[in-house]
């Protein structure tokens, strides 16, 4: 009995041995399909960069960072997220434990009555047998690497599912970012147009007692009127607007969101400045290029699995055990029992399905090599645009500043020389709606500039 122990622990050590004959192809990250720079942009001397720095950081504004906060706690697709990382987390669990063996303990009482004509004495008897066993059943020899290959596999679809969840926070960060910006623009069109809406009211009252006196026309009367009732249309849209917000907010955040986090305004939400380095390598840091290539890792690993299934498969079953007719003799002498089973399975026809799965992991694993190509040229896009609008929406928003003053002071001019008679108020009200309308693009300007710098942040993999 010990030689034929011995012959199996050889064995085993020698299953081992050979064990690392894996097939998988070894990975090669493939080569960046974009320019090795980036587009060049001024950025503020010594800022960090988007990965240095933390969300916390990156939006100062209290509110903004309390409504921030309370989404990442409650939103339903990151909560999705999470579960999937968990569940890609026991996915690989249950694959690693694929490469040892799964031990058993069991007993059992086996009856059963032999008829007379069976029986050796021609009599019937029962016969009882009692049985306590440990043993392994199915183990599979990974000689081949086909199970080390499913759990590389499985490891990478866990890391994949971990960056996706990043990125899905990443994401859910900016988009509450920029729910906050829009709904703060628009409650500032809305005062803007409420502001408008009171001045043009007055006009109207003094046109009004003008016409009366025989000073003013009809003409102006009507045009002052027209106005109003456009500045009341613009109230109502911007009440609708600023409505709209919240409610997309609300859903971003997954709770309803206190009226005191509420933005009103943009100045105090600007955040500070980030540098986006040179080097197009930074796109590799990014949440999504990162689970993009676990991906494709994953799909590189299956390739070597599904070539391990060409080859044949070694399982053994083995068990140790006691055995008695009688209960009270179980743990006596002479009871030990012992069973070595291997066995061998090598595929010899299949119509050549197992070369076709090759082929299909061969192809899932190039359509997720271009996937990452895919994602790398759309990061470096996205990138370049960012920086590209970032100095010219600064320039156009301090043209626009410039322009919103030169109206304004133009504008009072026209309303000092009506008041004292020199003019006609068509002149103040044509004055009036150009720099009504210079305030509302400097609005949308800045929204712009600020939204350019939520995005930025988005794209260059911010730290979250």
């Amino acid at each position: 009995m010990q030689r034929r122990l011995d012959c199996l622990i050889g064995g085993v050590a020698l299953a081992l041995a050979l064990g690392g004959c894996a097939l998988a192809p070894a990975y090669v990250r493939p080569p960046s399909p974009v320019p090795p720079a980036l587009p060049p942009a001024d950025t503020a001397a010594g800022a960090p960069r988007a990965t240095e720095v933390a969300w916390q950081q990156y939006f100062t504004d209290a509110r903004l960072r309390a409504v921030i906060e309370q989404a990442l706690a409650n939103n339903r697709d990151l909560r999705m997220a999470t579960l999937n990382i968990e569940r890609a987390q026991a996915f690989y669990r249950i694959q690693r434990a694929e490469l040892f063996p799964a031990v058993s303990a069991g007993a059992n009482v086996s009856t059963q009555r032999i008829p007379e004509e069976v029986a050796r004495d021609g009599e019937a008897y029962t016969s009882t047998q009692y049985t306590v066993a440990l043993g392994v059943a199915g183990w599979e020899l990974d000689l081949f690497g086909r199970i080390r290959s499913l759990k590389a596999s499985a490891l990478e679809q866990y890391l994949a599912t971990e960056q996706a969840a990043l990125a899905t926070r990443l994401s859910l960060v900016a988009a509450v970012a920029q729910a906050c910006l829009t709904r703060a623009a628009d409650t500032e069109n809305l005062r803007l147009a409420e502001a408008t809406l009171q001045t043009l009211q007055s006009s109207l009252a003094l046109i009004q007692k003008s016409r009366d006196l025989g000073i003013a026309s009809d003409l102006e009367l009507n045009q002052v009127r027209s106005q109003v009732e456009a500045a009341r249309a613009d109230v109502a849209r911007f009440t609708g607007l600023a409505a709209v917000d919240l409610n997309t907010l609300q859903v971003l955040v997954g709770a309803p969101v206190r009226a005191d986090l509420l933005p009103d305004s943009l100045a105090s939400m600007t955040p500070p400045p980030i540098s986006a380095g040179l080097s197009s390598e930074v796109l590799l840091r990014r949440p999504d290029i990162l689970a993009a290539e676990h991906q494709l890792r994953s799909a590189n690993a299956d390739v070597g699995a599904a070539r391990a299934a060409l080859f044949p498969r070694i399982a053994l079953t083995m068990g140790v055990g006691i055995s008695s007719a009688e209960l009270s003799s179980l743990f006596g002498g002479g009871t030990g029992l012992w069973s070595f089973v291997p066995q061998i399975t090598q595929p010899i026809f299949n119509s050549g399905a197992l070369k076709a799965k090759v082929r299909v992991s061969e192809l899932e694993r190039d359509m997720a090599v271009a996937t990452y190509e895919k994602g790398i040229q759309v990061a470096f896009a996205e990138v370049s645009n960012a920086l590209t609008l970032r100095q010219t929406l600064v320039s156009q928003r301090e043209a626009q500043e410039a322009l919103v003053q030169a109206l304004e002071a133009t504008y009072r001019l026209y309303d000092a020389r009506f008041r004292a008679g020199l003019d006609g108020y068509l002149g103040v009200l044509v004055a009036q709606q150009a720099f009504i309308s210079a305030q509302k693009a400097l609005v949308g300007v800045r929204l712009s500039e600020q939204a350019n710098l939520v995005t930025l942040y988005k794209v260059l993999g911010g730290g979250v």
